[in-house]
């Protein structure tokens, strides 16, 4: 306990007490109250089923974590600077600190409530802690931002030496006034039809589970990353990424682990650039806000979308009769999650295959992905489009069955996740509607019935595709 004035420690997307700037600061001058407020309103997209999920057992981690070092996280629900003043007026706390948020809704909101906080007399300190550098720090020579990523990255790495992140504190002083807290389930955060199976028993959020991520990822699949990172039937990458995303760990402790890991060229390795990549999607965000809901590329707002309401349903279900995009679209649906070059190709096959506007994927991914961080989850559909900043060229078109030849060889992917094919053997499985009749019926397979026909040709749909691109050419 403290007589001292308490300090609001005002948590985010930064559930976390290790690398924690704005708790470390707090923690050193006295008592603290560490508050978690849910107001879905001020984001610029209220979060999607499956982070709610995720948002719900992080909470309760630190929940725990909290009160095992001295001082409940209180939980609030309302508008952001309401339920700060009020736990402070029930706390007598003065000053309020947090770590910085660059998603242009919440920036935009953050800096109306410093000056609104500081007028009423509070002391208000914010720091960074989610990203290694500030996205407004990063400028081209002309000083505007970058929008090619290779010269973005060098740029970056000419001024990186992140600090070894923060230590978790020994221990956090409760006030002498408690406020009063909402109980976790009152948030409703979990689906009452609970759908969430396949989730829980892939992924522990929490920062339990990201520090066992990663140190898995380091000590087994780190050298072979370059490599296994495209096989989406091994364990290549470092599933990392929605904790990163709910701060669960820093990225300034991720690049430690690696950079203690003894990997050779570690700077310079394929998963840093990935890092690099999660701090470009930022980048772009900040300085191209409208691009959530817009093309970066002004072109691409004439694209001949098409809507078709029964291409997309089965996108979704992963029912098109590619068994690669399949097996990535099922993996979303049950686990949260998909890999990344499932992203691509599952991306590609929406955007060029059926031409469906790259914001009815963007949406999905939003509603479905664990990890569904607004800057990187418009990045990668911006990409995949063609309409955004160093983007994959729209006449670039993913063939599924090439790509699953290519990357997933003996269908082990395909069979974990399209059980119908299982028993399909390698030649055919990602391409079952050119099998002879006598493989399909000795593996069961009636195309059609147990699993679907290509709802698209690849041929046509390719140079449907590319007409559609040459339109936009065309002077408006």
């Amino acid at each position: 306990m403290s007589s001292t004035s308490p300090i609001i420690v005002w948590l985010r997307y930064d559930l976390r007490l290790a690398d924690n700037p704005a708790l470390h600061a707090a923690c050193k001058l006295g008592a603290v109250v560490p508050v978690f407020v849910l107001a879905s309103d001020e984001e610029d997209l209220p979060p999607g089923g499956a982070s709610n999920w995720w948002l719900h057992q992080s909470l309760k981690s630190l929940g725990r974590q909290c009160n095992a070092l001295g001082s409940p996280l209180i939980i609030r629900q309302g508008e952001s600077i309401g339920e700060l003043q009020q736990v402070a007026k029930e706390t007598g706390a003065t000053a309020i600190y947090w770590n910085r948020s660059f998603n242009p809704k919440i920036a935009s909101r953050d800096a109306a409530m410093v000056e609104n906080l500081r007028t009423s007399g509070f002391k208000t300190q914010s720091f960074r802690a989610n990203l290694l550098l500030d996205p407004r720090a990063i400028e081209t020579q002309q000083g505007r931002p970058y929008t090619v990523f290779t010269p973005f990255w060098k740029a970056c790495l000419k001024q990186l030496n992140p600090p070894p992140p923060l230590p978790i504190p020994t221990s956090i002083i409760r006030p002498d006034k408690q406020p009063d807290t909402l109980r976790l389930h009152e948030l409703h955060l979990e689906h009452q039809v609970d759908w969430t199976v396949g989730m829980r028993r892939a992924w522990a959020p929490g920062t339990s589970g990201a520090n066992l991520n990663l140190k898995l990822f380091t000590r087994y699949a780190l050298q072979e990353y370059d490599h296994q990172r495209d096989l989406p039937g091994v364990v290549g990458t470092s599933r990392l990424s929605p904790h990163l995303h709910f701060g669960e760990i820093s990225p300034q402790q991720v690049w430690h682990a690696i950079a203690e890991s003894g990997a050779a060229e570690w700077k310079h390795s394929q998963f840093i650039t990935e890092l690099g990549w999660r701090e470009f999607a930022q980048h772009l965000l900040h300085h191209f806000p409208h691009t959530i809901n817009e093309p970066l590329r002004a072109p691409f707002n004439r694209f001949p979308w098409q809507k078709n309401a029964g291409h997309l349903q089965a996108w979704q279900k992963g029912c098109t009769g590619y068994p690669l995009v399949d097996a990535g679209m099922r993996e979303l649906w049950a686990s949260g999650w998909m890999h990344n070059r499932m992203r691509m190709v599952a991306g590609s096959f929406l955007v060029k295959h059926l031409r469906i506007d790259w914001r009815e994927g963007a949406n999905w991914f939003w509603d479905t992905l664990v990890d569904a961080d607004l800057a990187s989850n418009t990045l990668g559909w911006q990409w995949i489009s063609g309409c955004g900043a160093d983007a994959a060229p729209y006449f670039r078109i993913f063939n599924p069955v090439i790509q699953g030849e290519k990357f997933d060889p003996h269908g082990d992917y395909v069979r974990r996740w399209v059980p119908e094919l299982k028993k399909l053997p390698p030649k055919w499985i990602h391409k079952p509607w050119t099998a002879p009749s006598i493989v399909l019926q000795d593996s069961r397979v009636r195309l059609g019935e147990n699993y679907p026909m290509p709802i698209v040709d690849h041929k046509e749909a390719r140079n449907a595709a590319l007409d559609a691109l040459k339109s936009i050419k065309q002077p408006a």
